[in-house]
């Protein structure tokens, strides 16, 4: 029997699930919709002029600019990083597979806050390679580097999670007869690799994203949090409340939430592609 028959199977109530639906909604309201609307109300709080006054302070389009930038230099690199894993994994079989996958697992059992001190003890002044990298000149903690380092480790996962199930799911039986009519690698991977896993690449590129912009804990404990310098959006966020600019900050957190609603929508967009 159907779903649908069994949904509206003659005699059964409907009065449970009408109050999950409504359930489901009140929370949503509760959880979701009200924490937003919140956000914009006190953001617009004081007038339009305050909250553009707030977004476009120096210090304010600075983070939002480290951000992008962060963003723009990790994304790239964890998508390469996640095919060519995945390509790894659902491909050959090699020793050590089995540890590749648990360690690609590894961010997302672990606080960013305990990757960002790791970060800091390996490449701090007082640090493993601290030395070495002052003696050098090299400067990755309280700076760019560090901030893109520990973004990277946070965000590794993403990309590779949503690709390898499918590749393993779709086999290699078309790259084979790619082969065998003598397509080279490139061209293999190009006409029948890529847009094969193209919409996952494009969902795992989404989440990576997301989760690149909105990173706190890591990131603050790499960055310093320099006002001007090294501090991030959601770092901003932070230091507005410590300076109880209460507007300024909601101003800035609803930077962030239009981003989170763009990439909503996007993961939808692509879900339903999918």
């Amino acid at each position: 029997m159907s779903v649908t028959a069994l949904t509206h199977a003659p005699g059964q109530s409907r009065t449970v699930p009408r109050l999950l639906i409504g359930l489901a909604f009140v929370l949503t309201a509760i959880f979701v919709v009200a924490p937003l609307v919140f956000i914009f109300w006190r953001a617009f709080a004081e007038g339009w002029g305050t909250y553009v006054a707030n977004i476009t302070d120096p210090t304010t389009l600075h983070a939002i600019g480290l951000t992008t930038l962060v963003a723009l230099i990790v994304v790239p690199v964890n998508i390469g990083f996640g095919i060519a894993a995945a390509w790894a994994i659902a491909r050959f079989r090699f020793p050590g597979r089995k540890l590749l996958m648990t360690l690609i697992e590894i961010p997302f059992s672990i606080s960013p806050i305990i990757a960002g001190i790791c970060y800091l003890l390996l490449y701090g002044r007082q640090g493993l390679l601290g030395p070495w990298l002052a003696h050098h000149d090299l400067k990755i903690m309280f700076a760019l580097p560090g901030i893109v380092l520990v973004t990277m480790f946070v965000t590794a996962p993403f990309v590779a999670r949503e690709v390898l199930p499918l590749m393993q799911a779709q086999g290699s039986e078309q790259e084979e007869a790619a082969v065998t009519l003598g397509a080279k690698g490139w061209q293999v991977f190009s006409r029948v690799t890529l847009p094969n896993i193209r919409w996952a690449l494009l969902y795992g590129a989404v989440l990576c994203t997301a989760r690149a912009v909105g990173e706190f804990g890591g990131v603050s404990v790499v960055s310093g949090s320099i006002r001007g310098q090294t501090n991030t959006l959601p770092l901003q966020i932070e230091l507005m409340f410590n300076d109880l600019n209460t507007t300024g900050a909601f101003a800035a957190a609803s930077t962030l939430t239009v981003i989170a609603l763009v990439v909503l929508v996007i993961k939808a967009t692509l879900e339903s592609r999918r």
